[in-house]
């Protein structure tokens, strides 16, 4: 029953207009898998209390006025209506199965490994496809897998993007140890005091001088080339191409799993270097090894192809504490405060030194850095918003996704173990519901292990724990290359 009392409606942002378009709706699923098995009562009672219950946006239904235009509206919250309690286990197609078929099911929820780690995957593949979320409540739901210790929260993207939300899951939880005590998100900032002198402030200019050159040039560039990509150009099709219509397509989740270390291991390879350069390197080299296993020979050297991530561009970009990010005038606001980018990868066959994916990657990266191509397709999809609709950006972000091969993101979570709702976490991880293209690739950090949930449609990769294994490799394989350069 709708309760508006003083509240006044209050409108959706150009982004969660984007987000309610049928051909770009969007869920995120995120995964935690706890330790001990979780007590429904607790989990409840815990939530009736927690943050996400006061929150406006989760307490608040979507309505259209009389004009068409879209609002948050406050409703009465009633708790139960979002919990789906599922007591069965699931095998590893994702359907449910009696008590007698559990023997010699291998039950390793607690590490995320095993017919357990297969079953939920499956489930919430399952999901991405075929199970919006009710329009007569709030647009979030927790569905708790009691058999598996898992518990999977579906948010609407409309409510928020991962850096709101993130900052939500890390207002909630507690320290293993002092559960009271809110976890570290990010590690401290460090600054370096600037030197005074002539030379210093005539070098201070020059490169303030050079790198505004670069980044008028860079932004030109990238942006033109978003613009042609959303309109005109597409990648070459190849075995894991996707296009219009392939997010109703079936879908399959498997996941990918490294070692934070692993990764800083390879970053100290080459100076400068950065996590997200590793991660883009791992990408590359994952992604030309499945497609040479697919189809030897047969694609050219240094084929492009193509993914869009979504880059935040608050003023703040690091987590904050909710209180901050729910201040109006906050540099670190709530909403969806994210603009699109082009990463462009290349195949090449296996070579001598893996660390040229490395070098490549940095290169690239160091020239979207230098750029405001997140910044500019943020305002224009703001702007034509505005001027023309949510029709036309659906449609332009829709044809981009069809255009282009993969969709990638990159979160970091928290730095330790945390609880929710009193519950040890184990494991968390997070993918978001089916797209035009047949391949998203999203990765987690949290407690010293980063872990990517690869969604795929299944009729075009059908085995996508080998995709997984094929980043897995790519990843060790720079690890002992860097070992020896590093050595060196």
């Amino acid at each position: 029953m709708t309760s508006r009392g003083a509240f006044s409606d209050e409108p959706l942002s150009p982004a969660g207009r984007l987000f309610i378009d049928p051909k770009t709706d969007v869920v995120i699923h995120c995964i935690a898998i706890s330790k001990n098995p979780i007590d429904l009562d607790v989990a409840k009672t815990a939530l009736k209390s927690s943050v996400l219950v006061q929150h406006p946006r989760f307490c608040s239904l979507l309505v259209r006025d009389e004009n068409g235009f879209e609002h948050w509206r406050r409703t009465e919250l009633d708790i139960d209506r979002h919990f789906i309690v599922i007591n069965n286990r699931l095998n590893k197609p994702g359907k449910f199965v009696g008590e007698h078929e559990t023997q010699g099911f291998d039950d390793d929820e607690g590490d995320g490994d095993g017919d357990g780690e297969a079953a939920v995957n499956q489930y919430v593949a399952d999901l991405s496809v075929s199970s919006p979320l009710s329009m007569d409540k709030p647009l979030w739901e927790l569905h708790l897998l009691k058999a598996h210790k898992c518990v999977v929260f579906r948010i609407h993207h409309a409510l928020g993007d991962g850096f709101s939300l993130m900052s939500m899951l890390m207002a909630g939880s507690g320290k293993v140890d002092v559960p009271a005590v809110v976890p570290a998100a990010v590690p401290p900032v460090k600054t370096e005091g600037i030197k005074s002198g002539k030379r210093r402030e005539w070098f201070w200019l020059l490169s303030l001088l050079w790198g505004v050159f670069k980044m008028v040039r860079y932004t030109m560039v990238f942006v033109l080339e978003f613009a042609v990509r959303s309109l005109f150009v597409c990648d070459m099709k190849t075995v894991i191409s996707g296009g219009n219509g392939v997010e109703l397509w079936p879908r399959k989740l498997a996941t990918a799993k490294f070692l934070l270390e692993d990764m800083k291991e390879v970053k100290m390879a080459i100076p400068n270097t950065t996590i997200n350069d590793v991660m883009l390197a791992m990408v590359s080299s994952g992604l030309s090894r499945y497609l040479e296993h697919r189809t030897p020979n047969a694609l050219h050297e240094g084929l492009r192809l193509t993914g869009v991530a979504m880059v935040n561009v608050r003023a703040n970009p690091r987590l904050q504490e909710l209180s901050e990010v729910m201040e109006k005038n906050s540099k670190a606001r709530w909403g969806n405060k994210f603009g699109a980018i082009l990463i462009p990868v290349f195949h090449h066959k296996g070579g001598n030194n893996p660390l040229q994916y490395l070098k490549r990657a940095k290169v690239m990266n160091d020239k979207k850095k230098h750029s405001m191509e997140a910044y500019f397709t943020y305002k224009i999809r703001d702007l034509v918003m505005t001027l023309l609709g949510p029709k036309y950006v659906c449609l332009l972000y829709y044809k981009l996704l069809c255009n282009t091969t993969f969709t990638i993101s990159n979160f970091v979570g928290p730095l330790e173990h945390i609880t929710l709702a009193g519950h040890p976490i184990s494991n968390i991880k997070f993918n978001t519901s089916s797209l035009p293209q047949a391949i998203s690739m999203h990765m987690l950090s949290y407690a010293g292990r980063v872990e990517m949930q690869l969604l795929v449609a299944k009729d075009i990769i059908p085995d996508p724990e080998f995709l997984a294994k094929c980043f897995q490799d790519a990843l060790l394989e720079m690890k002992t290359a860097a070992i020896a350069t590093n050595k060196a």
